[in-house]
């Protein structure tokens, strides 16, 4: 076997390893083998990234925005410049599909960085005037303080930034944790911000990475420093972090896991139904909280749906990141890869695959485009994330099962309906108790409208001006005239 290439933790604007010298494997899930070392963060290196995120924030916080969205806009550029570096980063992390994770992942990274570089100059709030006689109020937007990040591993690179663009935007520092199974991409993130950092004279602990596993995030939530923390993962992490959190009453910011409604009615055009839905449900391997993986066709048009997305199924590839005719690549890890062939495993009586349902190849963990049809809604696979490449179907009557079988999980990120009656996707729109409703399309995100859910799929928003103010505090200023 070849020697593994050694990644490291970037604090301070430096590279670093572990203080232990401990290491994990990090395995390309393409061929199952380890291709790298990352460093298994202990306490003394998350001491050692809180302290420098501590230096660096007063300075931070008081560069001016107009600094702060200069610095934004380089690291934008920089990101451009190397896009190449870290479309490898991340395909060897997550076996993706290289043209895909080119050219659906790097432009909107770039843009949504842009766009916090935006917002660092938009605070808002309540206009200053004198609410009391004889009193004059102003409200100040601060910032929140240290923010302890743990990114995920179906989006390495892409969640990263959601978390420190706009925490640095707002005037934050961060210490940010990658999933154990994917660091690359995320560690080469933190190398490009501290060289733009470093040519701009500003400070070197803004902007700080750190590899490791489960116990190292707790460190990080538990640590004392951080005045915020904020996850992107399962239900089980986020409840962790939360209790974690709550022993200091810090902000917890969490986007947990989805099960994504897919209402079909009558009236919908089926093949471009078909095809949206198909693509959103396979992209990525599935490995999505907003996946398009629970559909609800009515009755009328059941079967010819489910016909029309077993065969768009057949059609649909995966393979291996080179391959230009894959729409997706692996699953992340040989235990993702056990969990969902588990759930087709366990598939009641009255379930039918109608395609994929099996593993592709012996090397890797590739799994097939599957669907699965005459499903209850208190089937397993119904009420829980599969977080694969396995679309669901259910026939509903009216307008009324729809809802209720659409909002009949714990979770609420995400949801679509498919429909030419406007008045029909309003009022789905309003009863969907889910944190985002597409109409006729699934899965688009812009930089400028939130992304977040309810329920169990978490608190807070990514994106936008609303997940910019989830990264400032308000104070209240009042001095006598």
């Amino acid at each position: 076997m070849s020697a593994l290439s050694p990644l490291r933790n970037y604090i301070d604007g430096a590279f670093t390893d572990a203080a232990d010298g401990r290491t994990t494997l990090v395995v390309d899930p393409s061929t199952g083998e380890a291709y790298a070392t990352a460093p298994l963060s202990a306490a003394a290196d998350v001491d050692r990234a809180m302290a420098a995120a501590e230096a660096a924030f007063g300075p931070w916080r008081d560069t001016t925005p107009a600094r702060r969205q200069l610095a934004l806009l380089k690291i934008a550029d920089a990101v451009e410049a190397r896009a190449r570096e870290l479309v490898d980063a991340e395909c060897r992390d997550t076996g993706k599909p290289r043209r895909i994770t080119a050219t659906e992942e790097i432009g909107p990274m770039v843009d949504h960085i842009r766009f916090f570089a935006g917002a660092a100059r938009l605070l808002e709030g309540k206009a200053a005037g004198e609410y009391m006689d004889g009193m004059t109020s102003i409200v100040r937007r601060e910032p929140v303080g240290v923010c302890a990040q743990v990114a995920p591993w179906n989006y390495p690179m892409m969640t990263a930034v959601w978390k420190f663009a706009p925490a640095i935007a707002a005037g934050n520092t961060v210490v940010l944790k990658p999933s154990d199974t994917t660091p690359a991409s995320t560690v080469l993130l933190a190398e490009i911000v501290g060289d733009v950092l470093r040519a701009m004279d500003l400070p070197a602990g803004v902007f700080n990475v750190i590899c490791g596993d489960r116990e190292t995030g707790r460190l990080m939530v538990e640590h004392r420093t951080p005045a915020m923390a904020s996850i992107t993962g399962s239900v089980r992490a986020g409840i962790q972090v939360a209790e974690s959190a709550a022993k200091d009453v810090k902000r917890v910011h969490l986007e947990l896991g989805g099960k994504a409604p897919v209402v079909v009615f009558e009236d919908a055009d089926i093949d471009e139904a078909v095809e949206g839905i198909s693509v959103a449900g396979f992209f990525n391997a599935g490995q999505d909280c907003t996946a398009a993986t629970r559909v609800l066709v009515h009755e009328s048009v059941h079967d010819a749906f489910v016909a029309a997305l077993a065969k768009a199924a057949a059609d649909t590839r995966t393979g291996g990141v080179d391959d230009e005719d894959v729409l997706y690549g692996p699953l992340n890890n040989a235990n993702q890869l056990k969990q969902v062939a588990g759930f087709i495993e366990r598939l009641p009586a009255h379930a039918k695959v109608e395609a994929g349902g099996h593993r592709v190849g012996e090397v890797g963990y590739f799994y097939a485009p599957t669907v699965v049809s005459g499903l209850n809604q208190d089937d397993e696979i119904v009420q829980n994330e599969v977080f694969g490449p396995v679309i669901t179907v259910q026939r509903f009557t009216d307008e009324d099962q729809a809802v209720s079988y659409a909002n009949g999980v714990e979770y609420a990120l995400a949801s679509s309906v498919w429909t030419k009656d406007h008045a029909r996707a309003m009022r789905m729109s309003r009863r969907l108790d889910f944190g985002c409703v597409w109409i006729n399309t699934h899965i688009p995100l812009v930089a400028e409208m939130p992304h977040g859910g309810f329920k169990k799929s978490g608190y807070g928003k990514d994106l936008s001006s609303y997940g910019f103010e989830d990264y400032t505090r308000v104070k209240h200023v009042m001095t006598a005239i």
